[in-house]
């Protein structure tokens, strides 16, 4: 789990739970969801900044809501856990040795040839 992402405001010690961003080339500040990652050109806001904020004048402020089902863990989510958690069950599957081939006993791997260690 990741650790929990900070308000972008100064000395603001409160949880982020959403994303500002500024869309410069249309003077909109766009305030959705927070995001996946946090992204140097972002801000994460807290409840309380984001319910007041307010963009420059003639900027437009764009609010988007979260999806509620994106909320919660998604089918793919869950197969992918149970994919992991079935890997993580298996046995490893046993080693099989190469035949040696060259001399000197080595085993040849691609262009290498690992060689037995004379002292061993």
């Amino acid at each position: 789990m990741s650790p929990t992402r900070r308000c972008s405001r100064s000395a603001c010690p409160r949880t982020a739970v959403a994303t500002l961003t500024y869309v410069y080339s249309d003077s909109t500040a766009v305030l959705g969801p927070l995001a996946t990652y946090a992204e140097p050109h972002s801000y994460d806001l807290c409840a309380e900044h984001s319910d007041r904020l307010v963009a420059p004048r003639g900027w437009e402020v764009i609010r988007l809501a979260p999806d509620p089902a994106a909320l919660g863990p998604s089918n793919d989510d869950l197969l992918a856990l149970a994919d992991a958690v079935r890997e993580a069950g298996r046995r490893p599957e046993p080693k099989q040795q190469r035949p040696s081939s060259g001399e000197n006993g080595g085993t040849r791997r691609g262009h290498l040839r690992v060689l037995p260690d004379p002292d061993g």
